[in-house]
């Protein structure tokens, strides 16, 4: 099995980082709301923004984050890149998400995999 050497993975970890911060602000999420999503504390996202921390490949904020970036793509996908149509859909009562609102769900990780698993099939109808 081929290893990613310190430089690649540091690389890595610098990307998906960066992803999620703007992601982030693309979608109007506060520190806290992504804190919650990725398991972090709202201070640890803060040093995540100036690129003083970075997530770890090892832990669950790694594979956390990654859900976090795939719902993005599809909701993007979904809604043609339109950042607010996005936001809206995030903050609004969904009849398929049981009346519920995804911003809400995606702070647990069941509503995080649920709303992820509904995306991607909602996007693969598109």
């Amino acid at each position: 099995m081929i290893q990613a050497s310190p430089l690649q993975e540091n690389q890595r970890q610098k990307v998906l980082s960066k992803a999620i911060i703007r992601t982030a602000g693309t979608l109007g999420l506060s520190n806290a709301k992504l804190a919650a999503i990725i398991g972090l504390s709202p201070s640890t996202i803060t040093r995540l923004g100036k690129g003083t921390y970075l997530l770890n490949e090892g832990k669950k904020e790694w594979e956390f984050g990654t859900l976090f970036i795939r719902l993005f793509r599809s909701l993007d996908s979904i809604t043609g890149g339109n950042d607010e149509a996005s936001r809206t859909w995030l903050e609004s009562a969904n009849s398929a998400l049981a009346g519920q609102k995804p911003v809400d769900l995606i702070a647990t990780t069941e509503g995080l995999i649920h709303v992820v698993t509904y995306l991607d099939a909602k996007r693969g109808i598109i």
